[in-house]
């Protein structure tokens, strides 16, 4: 009976997270189960990539947000939106690995921040926190569009090679939100 209703809450999770992903989707019971079964290497590997890079970005609109660094209202703006979206997104991709049974990071042993495209190093971090003003702003934004490009090449990926209908549709929504505001920053820097 116990393990009964742990798999029910375990389908109403994923059905939940699911619907999260893409509020336009209507989620069936068929749906929930290939949620949970219906998955590959590459679904799993994008989860536990897009998690780190998730994080990353949030930490940089952190960043853009403390008041000390005098970023711009725009770039402000852009970091409330970017964090706005992307820390459901990681809840949800960890609501998949753990439905998968799978660790939500890939194997500590190895350096995995080379197959992350777009990620800042520790140092560029690190320099990112010590600019103001408008200087702070171009390179931030700069920083953002590198990193929102290698958002969707990962996305690109799982989309040609993986096979979970949820994990594809919320490769697609990062696919469309970040071409967009890759756009938008685009035309702030000129």
């Amino acid at each position: 009976m116990k393990h009964t209703r742990i798999i029910l809450l375990g389908l109403t999770s994923i059905a939940l997270l699911t619907a999260c992903a893409s509020s336009s989707d209507t989620t069936t019971g068929t749906d929930v189960v290939e949620a949970v079964t219906d998955f590959n290497d590459d679904d799993v590997m994008f989860a536990q990539m897009m998690i780190p890079h998730h994080e990353q970005a949030i930490e940089m609109s952190d960043i853009a947000l403390d008041p000390t660094v005098g970023a711009s209202d725009v770039v402000k703006s852009l970091a409330t939106r970017i964090k706005g979206a992307q820390d459901p997104e990681i809840n949800t991709m960890k609501g998949f690995l753990t439905s998968w049974k799978k660790p939500l990071t890939m194997d500590g042993s190895m350096n995995h921040s080379d197959m992350m495209s777009g990620m800042l190093s520790a140092e560029d971090i690190t320099k990112l926190s010590t600019l103001r003003g408008t200087e702070f702003d171009r390179a931030w934004i700069e920083g953002m569009i590198a990193h929102h490009e290698g958002a969707i090449e990962m996305a690109a990926d799982v989309l040609k090679d993986g096979k979970n209908a949820a994990v594809r549709t919320l490769a697609n929504t990062i696919t469309s939100g970040q071409d967009a505001e890759i756009t938008e920053m685009k035309e702030l820097l000129g």
